[in-house]
């Protein structure tokens, strides 16, 4: 039931695309933050506390991402993935916008942080609706054979988007001086966002609906309600889910986000080093996460995927000392190897989650696993390393924490079979609403 392969190409490229965009509004949030946001709507605090409020307000989109998940997955199961997928793209796109325009703390007062920490909540609704769909489309439409590559193509968005996001800001804080960026330059790459929606939205509308749900839709076997069941007869699909996540966020933002305040924070380093660093392994990222996918295809998705959590847990404690170095190579060699870790873990995923489920149930379990584990990941990633540094004067205790973060994300991968030989095409053939249980890998 796969989709043409002209038909698939066009799929692959409308998420790869629009999670692009997605990502590309998220980490402009995300390096703002860390940058201007704490000086320009928390400036009554002293810094540290100022980039910790500013990475606080951050968090709220990893809070709003599994309400994303739970309300498009819900649509994306019953109403079809292609509309879903238009709706998100046009939320995060507007919330972007918006705080381009924001006023900051000094116009409005205490009014600025708390539109701030709303529209960046509307940004992660819509992200949390976004992942999946973009994922699922692909996985959806391309043969067995293909999934992990498939699957792949929409992970690439975050590099992507970041490369975009970063690069974008770069330039601005290069050309400005400190004032001029502080006080209008970091919007322009915002403001950016609307132009950059209408692109992604003419891309998505000329697709076609995934032709799996189009069959359940068919034989009326769609979900009344979806997450309800998911939590019924996958409950062990979504602990391997969220639990196979949670290291992943967490290397991923410490070698992303927190590099920045450590950066420039205690070694005292321009900012453009720390940016420039991860920049250069975003970019490596784009090219490596669609190979890993691949590789998975070919030796299963649970090698590839553990292999990157080893290489991750093993650079982490050689990813500081480089950092302490003060040498833009090194720490550039730092950032480099500690994204391609994440890229061997990062391109089999989202194959590995979207397996798990039924097509029937599919948007709503693999969005409620991997979008809950943002928070426990991703959200506090930043916050606790910067407490944990704060509090013990090492970084050992920051790379401690994500070599724990990583052996929760081993549980979760080893505690699920081998998802690459499910034949996701002839589920929908079993998942009549009658059946007293779903057929999945776990089954």
């Amino acid at each position: 039931m796969a989709g043409s392969t002209h038909q698939t190409r066009r799929v692959i490229l409308a998420g790869l695309i629009g999670t692009s965009l997605e990502w590309y509004d998220f980490f402009l949030y995300t390096t703002a933050a860390t940058l201007v946001f704490g000086k320009l709507f928390f400036p009554t605090l002293d810094p540290l506390n100022a980039t910790l409020a500013a990475l606080t307000t951050n968090a709220v989109a990893f809070v709003a991402r599994p309400l994303g998940g739970v309300v498009f997955g819900h649509f994306g199961d019953r109403a079809g993935r292609k509309t879903v997928l238009v709706v998100t793209l046009l939320l995060m796109g507007v919330s972007t916008f918006l705080i381009g325009v924001l006023p900051g703390y000094g116009s409005v007062g205490v009014a600025a942080p708390i539109l701030l920490a709303l529209l960046r909540f509307a940004q992660g609704l819509g992200l949390g609706g976004e992942w999946g769909g973009a994922v699922i489309m692909s996985l959806e439409h391309g043969g067995n054979r293909r999934r992990g590559l498939n699957a792949s193509w929409p992970q690439v968005g975050v590099p992507a988007g970041y490369v975009l996001a970063t690069g974008l800001l770069t330039i601005m804080s290069f050309t400005l001086s400190d004032a001029a960026f502080l006080s209008w330059g970091w919007r322009v790459p915002f403001l950016l966002s609307g132009g950059l929606v209408l692109v992604g939205l003419w891309v998505r509308l000329t697709v076609s609906e995934s032709p799996l749900f189009a069959r359940v839709e068919e034989r009326g076997a769609k979900a009344r309600m979806p997450l309800l069941e998911v939590l019924r007869t996958h409950p062990r699909a979504l602990l391997s889910a969220f639990t196979a996540r949670i290291g992943v966020d967490v290397a991923f933002y410490v070698f992303t986000a927190y590099i920045i305040v450590y950066i420039t924070g205690p070694l005292k380093l321009e900012r453009s080093v720390a940016l420039n660093a991860v920049l250069i392994g975003s970019a490596l990222e784009l090219v490596l996460i669609p190979l890993f996918g691949a590789l998975s295809d070919r030796v299963g998705r649970r090698p590839v995927y553990l292999g990157g959590v080893l290489a991750a847990a093993l650079w982490v404690f050689a990813f500081f000392p480089l950092l302490d170095t003060r040498s833009f190579p090194l720490i550039a060699l730092a950032a480099l190897v500690a994204l391609v870790t994440h890229a061997a873990m990062y391109g089999p995923q989202a194959a590995f989650i979207a397996e798990l489920f039924t097509t029937r149930l599919r948007y709503s379990g693999a969005s409620m696993g991997y979008q809950v584990a943002g928070i426990v990941g991703g959200a506090l990633a930043p916050v606790i390393a910067l407490k944990l540094f704060d509090l013990y004067g090492t970084t050992l205790a920051v790379s401690l924490y994500v070599v724990a973060a990583l052996a929760v994300t081993t549980v979760g991968v080893l505690m699920a079979p081998e998802t690459r030989d499910v034949d996701i095409t002839a589920d929908w053939e079993r998942t009549q609403p009658n059946l007293p249980r779903q057929v999945g890998p776990f089954a």
